[in-house]
């Protein structure tokens, strides 16, 4: 679960690098996040990535599953935008459609 491989992405809003991880290891960590947070709405958004997974599957068929991922899922990562100061993100999910290059590591 902690494992993670060091990738720089080329995405719309400009560079990200950070760990990417596998999506139940992100949806173990977004709802760990969120049940650190009080209050009865924290609890049912740390449950949405669950909620999701279940309605998706239901609707699925059995070709469906055996579809190439649509997300991409990065731990610890940081975005950096032209002319900003960049911006760190513990977790990020974005559509692997998105992403317009790759390297592995991460910037030196």
């Amino acid at each position: 679960m902690r494992s993670g491989l060091p990738l720089t992405l080329t995405v719309p809003a400009g560079v990200l690098h950070g760990d990417v991880i596998g999506h139940e290891a992100w949806k173990a960590e977004w709802a760990r996040s969120l049940r650190q947070v009080e209050g009865e709405g924290a609890n049912l958004i740390a449950e949405f990535p669950e909620t999701v997974d279940q309605g998706i599957n239901e609707m699925r068929s059995a070709e469906d599953l055996s579809q190439l991922p649509r997300w991409i899922h990065l731990r610890d990562a940081t975005l950096v935008l032209g002319g900003s100061a960049p911006i760190g993100l513990p977790l990020w999910r974005g559509r692997l459609a998105d992403v317009s290059g790759w390297a592995l590591g991460r910037p030196e």
